[in-house]
């Protein structure tokens, strides 16, 4: 598909960001959370955090003229899952923003300081826990039935959700430790898929796939 080419690129350019971004701030705001670290760091961590929920929402959308011409059901399904999950890693961000700002204050209080932390710390599980794997489901779906891409690539997707949707199943029981090496595991082949397909669609884009793949029309 000629006319996808560019729409692809920028999908795959827009995935690469959303990897870039996603584990330095995970580097920079860990030790402020935790209670050390400095504002500075948190701060960048949340222009990253930014910058990487505008990258989601750009994936679906790039991905969207693609999408529609094999299933009017998953590609805006994709858009809607992206626009979720850009929305609850703001919320994240704006707590950890405000925990900057109490903690400067001259008199902080630990309970604000434990509900910032709190509030931060659902949106990362709500957020890349569990959308994540929504949206691995929805776009891998839509490539894997249609051919645009190697099926070993659209597969680390369908694979990895399950499993990382268990784990933050386990982390929002308090059966798994999100900073334990179960939890690193877990979120390996979400974070494959997400890479590998970055890499696929700025290098190749989309083959011209098999509209005939879905039972949705797809």
């Amino acid at each position: 598909m000629p006319s996808h080419r560019a729409s692809a690129a920028t999908a795959g350019a827009l995935y690469l960001v959303t990897f870039a971004t996603s584990f330095p701030a995970l580097a920079l705001k860990l030790p402020f959370l935790e209670g050390g670290g400095s504002a500075v760091a948190a701060q960048s961590a949340a222009v990253l955090e930014i910058l990487l929920a505008l990258a989601c929402i750009g994936t679906a959308v790039a991905m969207h003229p693609i999408g529609r011409r094999f299933s009017p059901t998953l590609a805006p399904g994709f858009v809607a899952s992206r626009l979720l999950e850009a929305s609850v890693i703001v919320t994240g961000v704006l707590a950890l923003l405000s925990l900057t700002t109490t903690r400067a204050a001259p008199d902080p209080s630990p309970a604000v300081d434990t509900a910032l932390v709190a509030v931060h710390d659902w949106a990362f599980l709500i957020g890349p826990g569990f959308m994540a794997p929504v949206n691995a489901l929805i776009l891998g779906t839509l490539l894997f039935r249609h051919r645009l891409v190697p099926r070993v690539i659209p597969l680390l997707g369908l694979v990895g959700a399950p499993v990382l949707a268990a784990s933050s199943l386990g982390q929002l029981f308090g059966v798994v430790d999100p900073l334990s090496p179960i939890a690193a595991v877990a979120a390996l082949p979400v974070a494959l898929w997400e890479l590998s397909v970055g890499v696929w669609l700025v290098a190749r884009g989309v083959r011209a796939g098999d509209p005939r793949g879905g039972a949705d029309g797809a």
